[in-house]
């Protein structure tokens, strides 16, 4: 690969799912430049040749393109259109790419504003964990102008293997909502399901095995089922950040007059987690709510 050709790529944010995308951009023979709130967490990309920035600014002056996965929305807003954002340093023509699950109001007003800087920013969240994240198997779900779309999509192809642009400024934002709806109702399922096996006398895990090449098979029960029998609530994906997501799609879903009951009682169970401190377990420690009888 000729890598003089490639275009130099900013990454801010190396959180669990970041440090493993980033890699595997730096692994692809890309020039890479990295931020992250905390500078040890950005180590290990430096020790296999990234370059360190002192803010987004100066990652997005480097950059032709510049990647985000951070935490809230709030930290989006900040990133993007902070004084030491991004957009403060982004030259014109540059493009943009926020993998943040964030509000899809957000991402469209981040686009707009950019446009009038000549920088194409779309919103492309992922679906896959940690696990997606360090097998490069992620979905991405894509919202914002084709052309950027087309010039970007061999970086995104670095890190994930289900790519789909759906619409304009905020289509990917919806799509990934609809992805954490699905989600929040199917892992009460199956912890309710895992609970009903036991309390009936069942080996859980052989159970697990069955249902899961059957109609209930899926990634929650055949990949987060097993974790939960043995115990193992480490996360993946922290149960806070999921509150959070959880949180912008009911905003979401009241700004179209929609009302998701599953959704709505998923929030109250999540948030008993957060209440007894449960911040940073992976979300499928919500079965530790129901082997509590607290569901």
């Amino acid at each position: 690969m000729n890598t003089t050709t490639l275009p130099a790529i900013g990454f801010i944010g190396t959180g669990i799912m970041g440090k493993s995308m980033a890699l595997h951009i730096l692994k692809a023979g890309y020039r890479l430049y990295v931020f992250n709130r905390s500078k040890e967490k950005t180590s290990a990309l430096i020790e296999q040749g990234a370059l360190w920035c002192e803010s987004p600014k100066e990652v997005a002056a480097h950059a032709e393109i510049i990647i985000t996965i951070i935490g809230y929305p709030k930290d989006v807003e900040e990133v993007y259109l902070g004084a030491n954002g991004i957009l403060a340093g982004a030259k014109a023509g540059s493009i943009a790419i926020d993998m943040t699950t964030s509000s899809p109001t957000l991402a469209a007003r981040i686009a707009k504003v950019a446009a009038e800087r000549e920088v194409a920013v779309l919103d492309a969240p992922v679906s896959g964990g940690d696990i997606g994240a360090r097998d490069a198997r992620l979905s991405i779900m894509v919202g914002g102008d084709s052309a950027a779309f087309k010039r970007v999509l061999p970086v995104l192809e670095c890190m994930g293997n289900n790519i789909a642009l759906l619409g304009p400024a905020g289509s990917g934002q919806y799509a990934k909502l609809c992805n954490q709806i699905v989600i929040a109702s199917t892992i009460m399922g199956v912890c309710e399901g895992i609970r009903y096996a036991q309390e009936a006398g069942l080996d859980a895990s052989a159970v697990l095995k069955v249902i899961g090449s059957g109609a209930a098979g899926g990634t929650q029960l055949n990949v987060q089922g097993p974790r939960m029998i043995s115990g193992d609530f480490a996360p993946g994906f922290m149960a806070e950040h999921f509150v959070k997501d959880i949180g912008l799609a009911i905003e979401s879903a009241k700004e179209m007059n929609l009302h998701l009951p599953g959704l709505d009682q998923a929030q109250r169970l999540y948030q008993r987690m957060l209440d007894k401190g449960m911040n940073r377990d992976g979300y499928h420690a919500l079965y530790q709510l129901y082997l509590a009888n607290e569901a």
